[in-house]
């Protein structure tokens, strides 16, 4: 394909066309990518496992996850019995079976203090296998995916990628805008072999990978250490999170129920209630069972056994249908619910999250919204691929290849809005405020090294 002279002077270097602010924004595009890039890209691998987490779950353990229907024929306290004789130690909790041909999961606290699935097939009561709940994939990729496997202080590293990506996005658009431009827009001009094509690949998957990156920084943010904890903390505090009023009627304890099981986002901070202490003998598991189905919560969901003496049933259920989550509270000795709490019940800025963070996940609307996050997964790994191929071509020799510094002040003038545009991720902006006191510093030992 042969270039035409508009094409070819489009392609020529920003300096040359476009001016001094074109540059500065130019540069603060290639910070933006030199700190996002990296991350996005293990975001988006993992991230696009996460979306099949449960096919490939299942292709990888059907032996200990399907079992002949009907399923749930024995009492609960037999099959948890018989979890902790084949895996000794202390049953926490239970995950019922979502379907009829699913076996049950009975988590135990083995003698060995490792967190372990115990799985047992509810018809018949026999112990199919186990399995360290730290090596179920969900747990890895989501470790990986948080750089909670790294410790907290990485975790926060996610949340400084976001606000970059933001500016990412931002910027790259400003760069792709046509301005008269044909080619390298929506369409890739060139072969594999010439730089122009990986810059036309970057900017053409970029413009529509730009939108999804935005979507899936901003909802993500919630699931942050720093941000998050503050967002959850304000909305709750505005009325707009889980309705506190529905623990009126219940004695609170200081243990959030993210501590005891695993909780959406507008939950996990919420109170666990308290079992008044009757001096009668604690209800079976069995029969707390039968309180918590009289509720009419959704299949599949986790039932969190007392601990200690006023310790409470504890059900909960985050399913693809959002509508359908819920969380329950049973007292242990009388059987009353204490609490009762769904979608329904959240503040305006809860069910908006929620509905975010569903979608982010693929569950909000089936296969489609799961194909339509790998799609975005993938636009955004071919991006960044492409984004080094071009940087790598077109850096000069023995160069780190950053743009230009454009002068006149333009470069604090595009800095500052930058910084502005960053002020939403607080952490973004004092990276970014870093990046400039050491970009000055840098020039100033230049300057210094030149006069000598």
């Amino acid at each position: 394909m042969t270039l035409s002279a508009a094409d070819r002077a489009a392609g020529a270097m920003p300096r040359a066309r476009l001016g001094t602010f074109y540059r500065a924004v130019w540069r603060w595009h290639f910070y933006a990518g030199l700190f996002a890039l990296p991350f996005l890209i293990a975001l988006a691998l993992t991230g696009g496992l996460y979306l099949f987490k449960d096919e490939i779950e299942l292709a990888r353990h059907r032996d200990l996850l399907v079992v002949a229907p009907p399923a749930w024929a024995l009492p609960a306290d037999r099959l948890i019995a018989a979890a902790v004789e084949a895996v000794p130690g202390r049953a926490v909790k239970l995950v019922a079976p979502a379907a009829s041909d699913r076996s049950i999961d009975i988590v135990v606290d083995d003698e060995a203090g490792v967190r372990r699935s115990v799985y047992v097939d509810p018809g018949t009561g026999k112990v199919l296998g186990s399995i360290p709940q730290d090596e179920k994939l969900a747990q890895v990729l989501r470790r990986i995916h948080s750089l909670a496997i790294l410790g907290d202080g990485p975790n926060r590293v996610i949340e400084i990628v976001a606000g970059w990506a933001v500016i990412l996005v931002v910027t790259g658009i400003y760069l792709w805008w046509p301005r008269g431009r044909r080619g390298g827009v929506v369409t890739i001009r060139e072969t594999p072999g010439k730089r122009v094509f990986w810059r036309d690949l970057h900017a053409v998957t970029g413009i529509v990978a730009g939108g999804f990156v935005l979507f899936l920084a901003v909802t993500g943010l919630p699931w942050s250490g720093f941000l998050g904890d503050r967002l959850n903390a304000e909305i709750n505090a505005r009325g707009a999170g889980y309705p506190a009023y529905l623990w009126d009627a219940a004695p609170e304890s200081s243990i959030p129920l993210g501590a005891v099981t695993e909780a959406g986002w507008t939950l996990e901070g919420s109170p666990v209630p308290s079992s008044a202490v009757s001096g009668h003998p604690a209800l079976s598991v069995e029969r707390a069972l039968e309180a918590v189905r009289a509720t009419g919560i959704a299949p599949g969901f986790t039932l969190a056994l007392p601990q200690g003496a006023v310790g409470v049933y504890t059900a909960s259920v985050f399913p693809d249908d959002i509508t359908r989550q819920r969380a329950v509270h049973v007292d242990q000795y009388s059987g009353l619910v204490l609490a009762d709490v769904g979608f329904a019940d959240y503040g305006a800025g809860a069910k908006a999250i929620e509905w975010g963070i569903n979608v982010h996940l693929g569950q909000e609307f089936g296969p489609l919204n799961q194909m339509l996050m790998l799609l975005a997964c993938i636009a955004i790994v071919v991006m960044s691929l492409a984004a080094a191929v071009m940087w790598w071509k077109r850096r000069p020799a023995r160069s780190f290849g950053v743009p230009p510094v454009p002068g006149n002040g333009v470069m604090a003038g595009a800095s500052a809005l930058i910084l502005v545009l960053s002020l939403l991720f607080p952490l973004t902006a004092a990276s970014l405020l870093a990046v400039a006191a050491l970009e000055f510093i840098v020039r100033l030992l230049r300057r210094g090294t030149a006069r000598a």
